[in-house]
């Protein structure tokens, strides 16, 4: 038994687990359309989200449009044309692909069906800011609240504010016509409102809860902001019909299964993680500590399963992601000879702006960052995850994986 090894395999064969082809072919093979059908995919899943989709409804689609994340998508898709945009900061490329899509949509009647495949990364790569608002003002109050540690929901609450697009208004561009969306969901709770910002789902935030969140993170908005986060959102849509078919539990359920097939006692102990990743951090490690002193709440050989979205309050000018800083916590917080793994990584292949989906550490990975010239501790602080877990080995590097199903976090004490 060698836990490192067996966190890494366990990881990878979870997030293989909800990679969206199958699940999509699933929904689609007992759907049936009257009219005409045009497919609009969103997010950091919808090439393959699309190509399932082509490949189980053919020549019955009319016409289709992947908006995804740079690197994310991989080939043509016949009757699709496919575009790549920013993430998570919108660019003018998104922008001008989300004109594309509701150029596509335009002239449907009530007997034809949008089919909105919608993922994680969504609500940045679609896009349309409403008159008088900006691009680089949307680009501004993201950066705002990424920097200032708000979870997605929030960034999310916010932006649906300034969009033409998001928080139900899509599903008003398409009508008379119904949208039927099918989404991977990368916000705890699976809150469909906040998937990629809701762009054809009643919006549920109010104006008190986004005035609340500008105060909180004590964002800096120009007054043309201040007027748009007070108009109300669409509260009814009479046009559409949603359906998630991943999500978080999903991924954590195939991480214990995958670890009882070899050989360890397991448990999912939440799909609910949030807050500070490096207090995650802490928190994972206090539980390691437990199991070693008194086997709850398992005894070892054991394995943790942990689901959810932390946020990282950006302080320093280092470079890494939520995972990346979570599992340097850990390795600082559990350095020593015991023998255990942790891993923290991001279901879709990125953590932060980097090419590492997150990293995976031991009793030993603090040790190997000062041996190469390191300071852990200093670089952890300074935001610098990336930079500390290269020096360890520690990063796990996938690429794209095709999904998000927001992040998975695996503890193994042998």
């Amino acid at each position: 038994m060698n836990a490192r090894e067996d966190a890494k395999e366990i990881g990878l064969a979870a997030v293989k687990s909800v990679v969206p082809d199958a699940a999509v072919r699933r929904y689609l093979e007992d759907r049936s359309y009257g009219g005409r059908v045009v497919v609009v995919a969103i997010g950091k899943a919808a090439w393959a989200m699309a190509q399932a989709a082509s490949g189980v409804l053919g020549d019955r689609i009319e016409r289709g449009i992947v908006i995804t994340k740079d690197g994310h998508s991989d080939g043509e898709i016949d009757r699709f044309v496919v575009r790549e945009a920013s993430h998570p900061i919108p660019d003018e490329r998104g922008i001008r692909a989300t004109a594309e899509a509701i150029e596509m949509v335009r002239g449907l009647t009530e007997e034809d069906t949008v089919l909105f495949l919608v993922s994680g990364g969504g609500s940045a790569l679609f896009e349309k800011p409403l008159p008088g608002i900006t691009l680089d003002h949307v680009k501004d109050v993201t950066d705002q609240l990424l920097r200032a540690g708000a979870d997605i929901v929030t960034v999310n609450a916010v932006r649906k504010r300034l969009s033409a697009v998001k928080a139900g208004r899509f599903a008003l561009e398409v009508a008379p016509a119904r949208v039927e969306t099918v989404a991977l969901s990368d916000v705890l709770g699976d809150r469909l409102d906040s998937i990629a910002s809701g762009p054809a789902y009643p919006d549920q935030t109010t104006t008190d809860e986004v005035l609340e969140a500008v105060r909180r993170y004590k964002l800096k908005l120009p007054e043309t902001l201040e007027r748009s986060i007070r108009e109300e959102t669409p509260k009814e849509l009479s046009n559409v019909e949603s359906h998630v078919i991943g999500s978080v539990p999903v991924l954590c359920e195939a991480a214990r299964e995958e670890a009882v097939r070899r050989g360890y006692s397991a448990l999912v102990l939440t799909t609910f993680l949030e807050g500070e990743a490096r207090e995650a951090g802490v928190f994972i490690a206090a539980i390691a500590r437990e199991v070693r002193a008194s086997g709850r709440p398992l005894s070892p050989p054991c394995a943790i399963v942990l689901g959810g979205e932390t946020v990282v309050h950006v302080t320093g000018d280092g470079r890494g992601g939520r995972n990346q800083e979570m599992a340097l916590s850990v390795a600082l917080e559990l350095e020593g000879p015991d023998r255990f793994a942790f891993l923290a990584i991001g279901s879709d292949g990125t953590d932060g702006p980097t090419d590492a989906a997150g990293g995976i550490v031991d009793g030993g990975s603090a040790k190997r960052i000062r041996a190469k010239g390191g300071n852990p501790r200093e670089l952890l602080e300074s935001n610098d995850s990336y930079a500390a877990l290269g020096l360890s080995k520690d990063l796990i590097i996938t690429g794209p994986t095709g999904t998000n199903v927001n992040d998975l976090a695996l503890l193994l004490v042998e």
